[in-house]
């Protein structure tokens, strides 16, 4: 996929990037490139833009990766290079074997055809007869499962229609690589899960895929190995948690943690309300970072504008895919309480037993039938697994470790 010469890549690797870079030429205005083309070169009327710089990858056959970045880190035009969509102006790209990909949107689709039309055109483009495509369609049709509008141009879809289709013909196709560009975000909770389930079928098979997602839980959950693509840099392959905690990294620094005070992360009547609320060890010394097996609490400091009493107070703790992975409450200890004025309330955690990554923790406060405070991600907590045994128990999959003891009769 490149004018350099290409040595011959090991069999055990289907994909192999080396040293890629991707730049393009920008003009400001339309007639800018006739200016310049009419100037012999003695003028530039552009700037050039480099989207990717200098890229390196391998990926193993029959190996799910997956990469995650920002908009604008370069994301899509990595899997264009890859899927011979665009030439690298410089480096070097090899593939082993067939790639399905399930680029942008409608990619590769024609708007005015069919889905059943788009469907056999897509299988032409990968060698397949209509015969052939005519043996899979019912099980293109039955995946996608968008009923009538199969006959219906696609220019009438919706994007979810779009990627149920796109989806079903991509993973029909009989492909060595598939291919997988934010798909995944579109489309309701039933066929995403239809689609995880198909995407482990494909892995037990060995077909090597590539993940770019926005969503670190797709990615955790797919994925064996990832990078994170930054500024048109990539990192080298990591194993996936240990990548989310990267691009977290990456992506505090860019935008910075955000105001634990925001208005726009506050609701209630604030007749009682949070003015601080932290994670500390057990002397009190603020925590960013905690190990899985560290005894921490959580302090919650809060102010009632006049007497109230049957309150209740809970925090919940949630993963960066925005689900609650525990909660601790007070029912039963401070409904005969009377709050007035400032109060401090501590709940000890003897033993953290979250895996790594980034953790929020949401403060609630209610009342009677009606909600006092919700403050949501109060703070913020960075996870490290580091013990060797705590690693053997969980393999550092899931949020949280499975402590237990084995018997084998």
């Amino acid at each position: 996929m490149s004018s350099e010469a290409q040595e011959p890549i090991p069999d055990e690797i289907a994909i192999s990037v080396r040293n890629l870079t991707k730049s393009y030429r920008l003009f400001n205005h339309p007639g800018d490139r006739i200016k310049e083309f009419f100037s012999l070169g003695l003028k530039r009327y552009n700037r050039e833009f480099t989207a990717l710089r200098d890229v390196s990858l391998e990926v193993r056959k029959g190996e799910t990766i997956g990469i995650i970045g920002r908009n604008g880190s370069g994301k899509s035009t990595l899997l264009q290079v890859i899927c011979g969509i665009l030439k690298p102006t410089a480096g070097t790209v090899q593939v082993h074997g067939r790639i399905s990909a399930l680029l942008e949107l409608g990619a590769g689709f024609n708007p005015e055809f069919t889905g059943r039309e788009n469907a056999y055109f897509q299988g032409a483009l990968q060698g397949f007869s209509s015969a052939q495509m005519e043996e899979r369609f019912a099980e293109i049709a039955a995946f996608a499962d968008i009923g009538d509008y199969i006959d219906q141009p696609v220019r009438t879809y919706s994007s979810g229609m779009f990627v149920r289709l796109s989806f079903s013909v991509a993973v029909h196709v009989d492909p060595d690589l598939l291919v997988i560009d934010e798909a995944l975000a579109v489309g309701d909770m039933e066929f995403q899960q239809r689609c995880f389930e198909k995407i482990r079928q494909m892995q037990e098979t060995g077909i090597t895929i590539i993940v770019v997602s926005h969503n670190p839980y797709q990615l955790e959950r797919l994925c064996h190995r990832a990078a994170v693509l930054h500024q048109g840099s990539l990192s080298r392959l990591y194993p996936a948690k240990e990548t989310l905690t990267l691009y977290q990294n990456l992506v505090h620094q860019a935008i910075g943690v955000p105001k634990t005070g925001a208005a726009a992360l506050r609701e209630g009547t604030q007749l009682l309300y949070f003015e601080h609320v932290s994670i500390v060890d057990l002397e009190g010394k603020p925590l960013d970072i905690v190990k899985t097996g560290q005894p921490i609490r959580f302090v919650l400091l809060t102010t009632a504008t006049q007497p109230i009493t049957d309150v209740r107070f809970r925090i919940e703790i949630c993963s960066a895919a925005n689900e609650i992975v525990t909660l601790a409450t007070t029912i039963g200890l401070t409904e005969e309480l009377v709050f007035n004025g400032k109060r401090r309330l501590a709940f000890d955690m003897p033993n953290c037993q979250l895996t790594s990554g980034w953790y929020y923790i949401n403060a609630v406060a209610s009342g009677r039938d009606l909600r006092l405070d919700t403050w949501q991600r109060a703070c913020e907590i960075k996870v490290l697994l580091e013990d060797p045994h705590i690693r053997n128990l969980s393999t550092d999959a899931g949020n949280y470790v499975c402590h237990g003891r084995w018997r084998i009769d």
